[in-house]
């Protein structure tokens, strides 16, 4: 079902709609203590779109202290576990009736394109806090087998306060996917978004707030990284940080907890992810929707991304021209434009790197099939969709994360090769796997060394 409006209501709507510029602490809107802000931009035409309130250390004490009162006193963390269910689908219902709102929020800060949002993001946001607000008074405590002299139980217990460090190309879902969890086991929440991308988790505050979440349970904190989001991963009373971002950062924050107090860090960090393609690959047709897919949606910013095509060189060819075929269906543009499936590079920065690396392909001797320059677009940030093949696995551009529209294809001749080559990184989030043969997927699977692997 489409959840869209025309082009011409998102434009409307962007004009018209307030945009959020303050933290988010204790049930309201502030200032940073240093009274400093920051700009966040419209990729879609470079132009500055707001200034965000750039929070520093007193604003993360600030935080940390209202979401420990509020943890300790049980405002939250004590609440029947049916009422923090019913405060959390509320939140979802003022969601789903801000839902266009916050779509133009997003993609005007992020450049993604509104279909994307409206359609998958939001939904999958809304999915994903329903689910976790029905599981606060479904998910049991055990007894352990102790014998018939005594008793000893399992109690699942809040943490206590919890640090969710966001990423920039997925705002809200990555919001939902950490503050979910955290709010319906009792936590207390102090959420820092990606500098790029800060409105729409300023706005979900503010709906929570009008929810019935508490003062200071759901708190949101600006910045920069180094000057908000490392005092958190420093924060003795922060306790368990949950972080998606590059791999560089992401082992700051584990030397943040062992310099700190030894706080919990889940981490999701970058990836390369291979796509392998065997020969005995059936209906080659539905084999390039789902790489097609896999590599350009979102502009390839995108963790999981298959940026690495491996295929085998007896359907190299036919593959290839069918992913060529699919990707100009792709239109580039203005990301309130629904009839665009891809938007514009979140930042000048992302642009810059991603037109260097398609440079150094070119120069390290990988072929250009498709795409490989800037689009020319009213000043904003826009990279047409690139496919290089005769890709060599010591290439930069195969083994270094691009976070963009870039597919890199290297041919294998056999199985065994393309599991070393699907290895061959640095990196072990995601992979897929195309085969015809059930046993043959089965060790395939196994063999390559990533967090999750789908077949066909």
């Amino acid at each position: 079902m489409s959840l869209l409006l025309t082009r011409e209501e998102y434009e409307s709507l962007s004009n018209s709609i307030e945009l959020p510029s303050g933290a988010f602490i204790d049930g309201r809107a502030r200032v940073a203590a240093s009274g400093e802000t920051f700009e966040t931009f419209n990729p879609a035409n470079g132009q500055v779109l707001n200034r965000i309130a750039a929070c520093a250390q007193p604003d993360v004490d600030l935080a940390v202290e209202k979401a420990r009162d509020a943890f300790d006193d049980g405002r939250w963390a004590k609440r029947h576990p049916t009422e923090r269910k019913k405060a959390m689908i509320k939140w979802c219902k003022l969601i789903r009736r801000h839902r266009h709102e916050l779509a133009v929020l997003e993609s005007v800060e992020s450049g993604k394109p509104i279909q994307e949002i409206a359609n998958v993001d939001l939904e999958e946001t809304l999915h994903c806090l329903e689910w976790h607000a029905e599981t606060a008074d479904k998910i049991y405590d055990e007894t352990a087998p102790a014998g018939d002299d005594a008793v000893a139980l399992v109690v699942r217990e809040p943490i206590g306060v919890v640090a969710c460090i966001l990423p920039w190309n997925f705002p809200m879902q990555m919001m939902a996917w950490k503050a979910g969890p955290a709010l319906a086991a009792g936590n207390s929440v102090i959420v820092k978004p990606a500098e790029q991308t800060s409105m729409s988790a300023l706005r979900l505050a503010e709906l929570a707030s009008e929810a019935g979440i508490p003062r200071g349970v759901l708190n949101v904190v600006t910045g920069y990284g180094e000057s908000a989001g490392a005092p958190l991963g420093l924060h003795a009373d922060v306790d368990m940080v949950s972080f998606t971002g590059s791999t560089e950062v992401g082992r700051k924050f584990l030397e943040y907890s062992a310099r700190s107090n030894l706080k919990k860090v889940v981490l999701e960090c970058g990836g390369k992810n291979p796509c392998v393609v065997l020969d005995d690959a059936e209906n080659l047709d539905v084999v390039a929707e789902h790489a097609t897919q896999a590599v350009f949606w979102n502009m390839g910013e995108n963790c999981s991304s298959n940026s690495r095509l491996i295929v085998h060189r007896d359907v190299k060819d036919a593959l290839l021209e069918r992913i060529l075929h699919r990707v100009r269906d792709w239109r580039t543009g203005d990301p309130l434009d629904p009839a665009n499936r891809l938007g514009a590079i979140v930042s000048r920065e992302q642009y810059d790197s991603i037109l260097n690396y398609i440079e150094q392909g070119k120069r390290e001797g990988a072929e250009l099939v498709l795409g490989g320059k800037a689009i020319e677009a009213d000043g904003g940030w826009f990279i047409e969709p690139t496919i290089f093949d005769n890709v060599r696995p010591d290439m930069t551009i195969a083994r270094e994360e691009i976070f963009g529209p870039v597919l890199a294809v290297i041919v294998i001749s056999g199985v065994d090769e393309a599991v070393k080559m699907a290895n061959d990184t640095n990196y072990g989030l995601a992979a897929s796997v195309f085969t015809s043969n059930v046993k043959r997927a089965h060790r395939v699977a196994r063999a390559i060394r990533a967090g999750t692997v789908t077949v066909n």
